[in-house]
């Protein structure tokens, strides 16, 4: 099986044209236990490590751009620890240490699976995906770049680059119910995002549908519903019952081996009160 190896953006994409039934290896964290399995099959692959195009995060005004390469590891860090907390406690939920320091963030949003664990997250901060590919490139923002369970708008020689993450002023959390206390796909997950700025409260809902899902007529109505007091938000008891039933609602789960779809909105009701206490405290 042939591998290309490529030290350029421009080498890679040209890789990809030129072999268009390519696949493309980041962390391959997903990809072998596909490979392994015998679900997937390679004829050739295009190993990305080795592009500096896709490395490193950096902060341009009010946005964190994210380079496609970056670790789950390095999300945990500085400066995404302070400036995009959510995304930091989700890349610690990621498996190992061995797997956060081989996954990718571009790996997570190519595989496109519902129970992606930055990608509620990334619904909730309504971030952007920025592709190259044949066409050029471009900026996709992440509410229409899923297209179903594992599939995404990514065409044949399609390369993530790099993800735009807004910098919001306000409290984040990430929350996820798995069989087990760690190194577990979710079962459910929850990311919540409050701006004290906008006066907005948002929400993304991961493995409870066929793509991460967004709540916006339950954020709609919360933020409506909150005093917003400077730098603090409050909200009543009964308010907080009534986001998670609402948030539950936005849910679209089916039944599969790791839980039923009445447990799945069970358990995005409780994530969603829970998040919303821990944003208000």
């Amino acid at each position: 099986m042939p591998v290309i190896v490529p030290e350029s953006l421009e080498s890679a994409l040209a890789a990809l044209t030129d072999h268009p039934n390519a696949t493309v290896l980041a962390g391959g964290t997903d990809l072998m236990v596909e490979v392994n399995d015998g679900r997937r099959s390679l004829e050739r692959v295009v190993a990305v490590g080795r592009v500096p195009e896709l490395a490193g995060i950096r902060v341009d005004a009010a946005t964190v751009v994210i380079g496609a390469a970056t670790t789950f590891a390095q999300l945990e860090r500085d400066p995404i620890v302070r400036l995009v907390p959510a995304l930091a406690y989700a890349a610690r939920t990621v498996g190992s240490p061995q797997i956060r320091n081989a996954a990718t963030i571009g790996g997570n949003l190519a595989t496109a699976s519902p129970a992606g664990d930055a990608l509620p997250v990334l619904v909730a901060l309504g971030a952007s995906v920025e592709i190259a590919g044949s066409a050029g490139r471009r900026v996709i923002p992440i509410a229409e770049f899923f297209t179903g369970p594992k599939r995404s708008v990514l065409a044949a020689g399609d390369l993530v680059v790099a993800v735009q993450v807004p910098v919001r002023r306000g409290p984040q959390d990430f929350l996820k119910v798995g069989v087990r206390n760690a190194m577990v796909i979710a079962v459910a997950s929850l990311a919540i995002a409050v701006d004290l700025d906008e006066r907005s409260v948002s929400v993304g809902l991961g493995s409870v549908g066929p793509t991460p899902l967004a709540a916006p007529e339950a954020c709609s109505r919360i933020a409506a519903r909150a005093r917003w007091s400077g730098e603090r938000l409050e909200v009543a008891d009964d308010d907080v019952v009534e986001f998670g039933e609402q948030v539950a609602g936005a849910a679209r789960p089916i039944d599969d081996h790791r839980g039923t779809a009445e447990y799945r909105r069970r358990a995005v009701s409780v994530l969603a009160r829970r998040a919303l206490r821990r944003c208000t405290e």
